[in-house]
């Protein structure tokens, strides 16, 4: 049975990384199709994808955007994207290879019978696995993780984790227009969204490395709205009428 599958890659200045990146996914078995939304990267990334869309036409994709409009915004228009053209499972991941695109295999293999509908890639599941990162960095990203626990009861490891392959279904029920965050609380947002809603969860152990080409994306306004936008979405489940489910 051949399930269409599409991975969705936001991208802003990732020069150094585009073409490996593109053709790492391209490589894998499995048929997998690449959708890259790159926000009007100045140093030319939107361009060198349209020349790979040469060598892949049918398997890469393209969607650019007029200026730096936020990741959450970005993924927001990639699902509706793969909706509207019906792919059955979507995956998020970044450009940098923090994330293995290898284990985007191991991540489709924990969602494809259905026992569960979101695999989140996650690095807290077996210990703490990253690589590369300053001591301070590694324990923001796990004590949030920590934190939103504690503040929603999400029974996550890894809540701010960006590498995640869904089935359609989530995204089918997911109210995308109300989604209210773009940066590390999009993130969060949409997997205690997916949690309330009763979707079973389940955490893939994956190693992530930090990026070793490029400029990372991270800044104290994103970590802030994460912060506070942990309180905002307990306070906004209170009143909601989702249910909660196990996780995996």
């Amino acid at each position: 049975m051949t399930h269409r599958k599409l991975v969705i890659i936001p991208t802003y200045n990732e020069l150094e990384n585009i073409s490996d990146m593109v053709q790492s996914v391209m490589g894998l078995d499995g048929d997998f199709e690449l959708l890259i939304i790159d926000d009007g990267s100045p140093d030319g990334t939107g361009a060198i994808v349209k020349s790979l869309q040469f060598t892949y036409p049918e398997r890469l994709h393209l969607m650019e955007r007029k200026g730096k409009l936020g990741l959450g915004t970005a993924y927001i228009a990639g699902f509706k994207w793969a909706l509207k053209r019906n792919y059955e499972f979507i995956f998020e991941m970044d450009c940098d290879f923090s994330h293995d695109p290898k284990d985007l295999i191991r991540l489709f293999e924990a969602v494809k019978d259905r026992s569960f509908d979101l695999a989140i890639g996650s690095r807290y599941i077996t210990g703490v696995n990253v690589v590369n990162w300053p001591m301070g960095r590694v324990l923001m990203s796990y004590f949030a993780s920590v934190y939103v626990k504690f503040i929603t009861g999400l029974p996550v490891k890894d809540a701010t984790a960006g590498f995640k392959c869904y089935h359609r279904s989530v995204l089918e029920k997911i109210k995308l227009d109300e989604i209210k965050f773009i940066g590390y609380a999009f993130q969060i947002e949409m997997k205690f969204t997916t949690w309330k809603l009763g979707f079973k969860i389940i955490e893939v152990p994956i190693i992530f490395t930090d990026r070793t080409k490029g400029t990372s994306k991270m800044s104290q306004k994103i970590f802030k709205e994460a912060v506070l936008g942990v309180i905002w979405m307990k306070i906004k489940s209170v009143f909601s009428p989702y249910k909660l489910n196990r996780i995996g």
